[in-house]
């Protein structure tokens, strides 16, 4: 799976995830192109990337950041 994500790193939360299959890499990078297009044009500084994993799980683990607010991220369960 590729996971396209918008960031906003001043109010630390995620704005929006899009998901492609594998096969679909191609339309992944242009929705990621035409996203960074137009923030740019509009003058927003939001954070965006494209992850791939086996799944939406692997990605809310290894890139917390984009899922959880500081509380959580400093908050290690027992």
């Amino acid at each position: 799976m590729i996971f396209l994500i918008q960031y906003d790193r001043r109010k630390g939360h995620l704005i929006s995830m899009d998901s492609f299959r594998d096969s679909e890499r191609k339309n992944a990078q242009d929705a990621l192109l035409a996203l960074e297009r137009r923030l740019n044009k509009n003058g927003d500084n939001t954070e965006v990337v494209l992850l791939e994993a086996q799944s939406e799980d692997l990605i809310r683990k290894t890139h917390r950041r984009y899922f959880e607010d500081l509380n959580e991220l400093t908050t290690m369960p027992i």
